[in-house]
């Protein structure tokens, strides 16, 4: 059976963050995920996670000056000594909340960059945080993200990250496959979860075209979901949608799929 986990930074935005773990729990979720911890103090955000009774599934790296539209620094040649410190604070969060995946936002592509200088960049920073973040225990993933949500942003496709992941040549780094992304960049989601989930490491989904909950656009997460499970894919599966309405008016389908 599929298990999902409730993306904070998407749902239950009806209620201040940290207590978000507790309305999550309450309405049916075991797990949660979320961009960043780091602007939380430390054992404020570990104190909501045990009181909740929740288990993190996931959070990203330090991603750089996001009110000023950064989404991801990997890419950045010339900030690479400022990814390693956010390699390592990131390893801080995760050892105090027990997490065991880390996804690593390429960022969008710096225009007056040279595109070799781009890739080497990302690859040598993938590398430095896989072997990182081995030492424990903690699983690297790295995410492709559509070109309408965020124009220019480095990371777009499968192929791509797949051809990424073997310049890096590291066991500890796999794909954070998003449906929502991937449907708009490259669709045929079921044959490329089917032939690439060996190398998938996490999945998060929204509903196609205004990322909404399943039911409300064009995938059929009926069958996708099913398939999922009969693969065995046994990792969390990532909720990270904008409810159409209120958060708990949008949840008929964990009822149907989750609690089955």
């Amino acid at each position: 059976m599929p298990r999902f986990a409730a993306n904070l930074a998407f749902l239950f935005t009806e209620e201040d963050f940290l207590q978000r773990f507790a309305a999550a729990r309450t309405a049916g979720f075991d797990a949660v995920e979320f961009p960043f911890p780091y602007p939380h103090e430390k054992s404020k955000l570990e104190d909501a996670v045990k009181n909740a009774g929740v288990e993190v599934a996931l959070f990203n790296l330090p991603a750089g000056d996001w009110i000023k539209g950064e989404r991801g620094i990997a890419c950045h040649p010339g900030r690479q000594a400022e990814f390693r410190d956010g390699v390592g604070a990131a390893i801080e969060y995760a050892r105090l909340l027990h997490v065991p995946k880390i996804n690593c936002l390429s960022g969008v592509a710096p225009a007056d960059a040279d595109p070799d200088d781009v890739l080497s960049t990302f690859v040598e920073n993938l590398g430095f945080a896989a072997d990182e973040l081995a030492k424990e225990g903690i699983l690297l993933v790295m995410e492709p993200i559509n070109t309408r949500t965020i124009p220019g942003f480095y990371l777009n496709t499968t192929a791509q990250s797949l051809d990424i992941m073997r310049e890096v040549g590291s066991g500890n780094l796999k794909i954070q496959y998003d449906i929502f992304h991937m449907q708009i960049m490259e669709g045929d989601l079921a044959k490329t979860i089917e032939a690439e989930l060996p190398q998938i490491g996490h999945i998060q989904f929204a509903d196609v075209p205004d990322r909404h909950e399943p039911g409300s656009g064009e995938i059929n997460f009926d069958f996708l979901f099913d398939r999922i499970d009969v693969l065995g894919y046994d990792g969390w599966i990532g909720a990270e949608y904008t409810p159409a309405k209120g958060t708990l008016d949008g949840l008929g389908w964990l009822k149907k799929y989750g609690k089955r």
